[in-house]
């Protein structure tokens, strides 16, 4: 579902110097002590990243944290969590590394690893356990005589939700309530893009269903996305339909997700976020969720970051949580960079119910207050 990514582009400068010509011919020597002095030295040429060979990029992540919660459940988990879903303990989130070749014409992208992140996306896959060190594994396609068009066949991450897998290119630690409840995690199966002018592009996909490789019936899943990209603002939608009921093609789930995300400046940035589903029953009626987040960050320095986000779920039929109920979640995030490639966070969030759904030592609460530490290794090659 996840997600949607945001990309920066860097230009670099070029440098033009030119030789004045002397009226009265110099000798040899003058003439190469005149060019010596008046013309620059010729820049070095930027080395090569040891992280790319053969035209294939290799990048490197590891993620862990140490989480606290106030209720101290007897269970030792955190509610309506997904990566970070271990109460009063440290653990390691994920670490995997990702191979990516650019397609020109074909390319392929892996995303291999282990860790709890890995057994959460593949929770609900009926795929043997060798799978589930997979994020991702396609093979892309990108011909010039295509103009522009990209077709991926295998496992790739969802289209759907503000917010992706890895915890670096988010700007909290812990994942929304519309990440962890509302969207997929993953496909597999065909997806397309293509660029529609200059601020428009894209995309259709037909695919296994929601987080699985083997279908769980012989029906597709079918998914429209489009993004409008203009200076500050992309405006991204996302639509997810077909059947998930297990060995039946009756009662379609439907899904559209929305987001706007704009950067107001180089320091400030915020999104909104809207999800609806529907999932259609096997006899009669349908089940129903929705949801609105809202988050800002801004970077205060080089090194040192904070950000917020703000939520409310609907679980109108209790279709994600087993419970209907009305959920809302803070979050509050400090982030310092102590390297290039280390990352830290620290994290205050607190989530609540209007029902007593989260467990309190061994009773229950309508609330959940946690606090967590977080640091992420990224090594990559420089773009």
């Amino acid at each position: 579902m996840r997600r949607s990514c945001f990309t920066v582009l860097f230009a670099s400068p070029m440098v033009v110097a030119g030789l004045a010509v002397a009226q009265s011919q110099p000798s040899t020597d003058q003439a190469s002590q005149q060019t010596s002095a008046s013309a620059p030295a010729a820049a070095a040429p930027t080395p090569k990243s040891p992280l790319t060979q053969w035209g294939t990029d290799f990048s490197f992540l590891a993620d862990g944290y140490v989480d606290g919660n106030f209720d101290h459940p007897d269970s030792g988990f955190n509610q309506l969590r997904n990566f970070d879903f271990r109460a009063d303990n440290v653990h390691l989130s994920m670490a995997k590394i990702t191979i990516d070749h650019a397609p020109a014409p074909v390319g392929f992208h892996l995303d291999v690893g282990f860790g709890q992140a890995f057994d959460v996306i593949h929770s609900y896959d009926r795929a043997p356990d060798s799978f589930k060190y997979f994020e991702q594994a396609y093979i892309d396609f990108k011909p010039k005589s295509w103009k522009g068009v990209e077709v991926d066949v295998g496992e790739f991450v969802t289209s759907a939700g503000a917010e992706v897998i890895e915890t670096n290119n988010n700007w909290n630690y812990s994942r929304s309530l519309l990440f962890t409840l509302a969207v997929p995690y993953y496909h597999f199966g065909v997806r397309t893009s293509f660029p529609i002018g200059k601020n428009f592009t894209g995309g259709f996909q037909v695919v296994q269903g929601w987080n699985n490789i083997y279908d769980n019936n012989s029906g597709k899943t079918y998914g429209l996305n489009g993004a409008y990209a203009w200076k500050k603002v992309t405006w991204t939608n996302v639509w997810y339909g077909g059947p998930e009921h297990a060995h039946t093609n009756t009662g379609w789930r439907n899904l559209y997700d929305t987001t706007v995300l704009v950067n107001a400046n180089d320091k400030l940035s915020y999104y909104f976020n809207f999800d609806y589903g529907r999932e259609k029953n096997i006899g009669a009626g349908s089940q129903q969720w929705t949801g609105l987040a809202g988050a800002l960050r801004y970077q205060a320095g080089k090194k040192f970051a904070v950000a917020a986000r703000a939520e409310v779920f609907g679980d109108v039929d209790g279709w994600a949580t087993g419970t209907p109920q009305t959920l809302k979640e803070l979050t509050f995030t400090g982030e310092y960079k102590l390297t290039g490639w280390l990352l830290s966070r620290l994290e205050f969030r607190d989530d609540w119910s209007d029902k007593s759904y989260f467990q309190k030592n061994n009773t229950s609460a309508m609330s959940q207050p946690t606090v967590l530490f977080g640091m992420v290794a990224y090594i990559a090659p420089k773009k």
